[in-house]
């Protein structure tokens, strides 16, 4: 059965995913190096005998892994004059070394008729948003199972498909239909501005937000609209850069290119972070709450956010009970742990990050650490019910550090 709708339909035509065991992935168990068929499977590769160039990846929350080769679609009983028994063969490459029982294969076919062949790792992070982005139930059967991808009008979680889409290496396709480059352009030309004035104007294009209202909303509005238009600029001053090309002096400057790349790839790594605080203090401001955003304390660390400011913390008299810490992380990883070592005074941290479906194992550790995650309320889905509870939204965070001041309604006068 192939993608019937969805905004993934125009990446991939398929989906199938199963649960390796020990036979397929233990050498000594099964040397095959076959998948049995089901019908779900002939439904997309058809009954054709075939070879599908495939792009092979390992991927977990730290190591990823790619290879090249093919899958062979076959029958092994072509010649039967009854039966068939379709099989999809897989060669030996480094992904496939790495493969363990327990971990999750996605075969995902794409519009071109290659295969995209993903081995994501047990209890990862990752394999936990692939489930949730091709909207298939983790399957603990072993068996292969097949779903039309995630069909949703919600523009808010949009920018999680594409960050998911990134990690396996699809590069997301921007619809720009209400002329945002152009908008974009006028306000700052071809070039990046400053990101606290380009995050100000994605602001200025969400109309329909309130921010004391709808906190989580707003929040999350405001940094798709970041990141809308900041993949449209990359995508036209990019392009611009390529037609004018890399040759100097009549030469290839092979050099002048790789700066270029590595320009782009650490713009891209730095701006989501920052991005995600601008709007942070742009959603403070809007409630009213006193705060400092990145201010020194012990070890010169700078957490994101103390609350109520940076001149109460350093106050030995001030309450360390009336004190707030939060770190704010675009996307989480092993990452989360830095935030514990921040700001000493303050035993029970807070972290707000727009990363989906974090492992229960990490949301495990954070509540054993003494780590509150805040989470916009729209992503919660993506967690299991029983994180769910656990999980602050961005409103539940804010409610807190409202009661803390209104206990505290002169902290602002405690300014050394």
């Amino acid at each position: 059965m192939g993608l019937e709708n969805g905004y993934l339909k125009k990446y991939f035509k398929g989906i199938i995913v199963k649960k390796l065991s020990d036979v397929e992935t233990i050498p000594k168990k099964s040397n095959q190096h076959e998948y049995n068929a089901t019908t779900k499977m002939k439904e997309i590769f058809g009954f054709d005998d075939r070879k599908f160039e495939t792009d092979f990846l390992y991927i977990d929350d730290e190591t990823n892994i790619t290879a090249k080769n093919f899958l062979t679609w076959y029958d092994a009983r072509r010649n039967h004059p009854t039966r068939s028994e379709y099989r999809l063969y897989y060669p030996s490459t480094k992904v496939s070394e790495m493969a363990k029982s327990g971990d999750s294969l996605f075969i995902c076919v794409k519009q071109d008729d290659t295969i995209l062949c993903i081995v994501a790792a047990k209890d990862a992070t990752i394999t936990s948003q692939l489930y949730w982005l091709f909207d298939i139930t983790d399957n603990k059967a072993g068996k292969f199972t097949q779903n039309s991808l995630l069909n949703t009008d919600s523009g808010q979680l949009e920018f999680l498909a594409r960050t998911i889409l990134e990690q396996i290496g699809i590069a997301y396709e921007e619809d720009d239909s209400k002329g945002l480059l152009a908008e974009l352009i006028g306000e700052f030309g071809n070039s990046f501005p400053k990101t606290t004035l380009f995050s100000s104007f994605a602001r200025s294009l969400v109309k329909d937000v309130d921010p004391i209202s709808e906190p989580d909303v707003a929040l999350l509005k405001w940094f798709d609209m970041d990141e809308k238009l900041f993949f449209l600029m990359e995508e036209n001053i990019v392009k611009e850069r390529l037609q004018q090309g890399f040759v100097e002096n009549g030469e290839v400057n092979v050099k002048m290119f790789i700066n270029f790349s590595l320009s782009v790839q650490n713009r891209r790594k730095s701006r989501a972070g920052y991005s995600l605080e601008n709007h942070i203090c742009a959603l403070l401001d809007a409630n009213g709450i006193e705060y400092s955003h990145t201010p020194v304390t012990e070890n010169r660390s700078k957490p994101d956010f103390l609350f109520p400011n940076i001149e109460c913390y350093r106050n030995m008299d001030f309450n360390a009970e009336n004190l707030t810490m939060l770190g704010a992380k675009s996307t989480c990883k092993d990452r989360w742990r830095q935030v514990l070592a921040e700001a000493d005074r303050i035993d029970r941290k807070h972290l707000l990050t727009l990363e989906a479906a974090i492992s229960t194992y990490q949301t495990d550790e954070m509540q054993d650490k003494h780590l509150q995650l805040v989470v916009p309320q729209q992503i919660h889905c993506t967690y299991t019910e029983n994180q769910r509870q656990w999980l602050y939204s961005v409103a539940d965070f804010l409610d807190e550090i409202k009661e803390k001041q209104r206990k505290t309604p002169y902290a602002a006068m405690l300014r050394l």
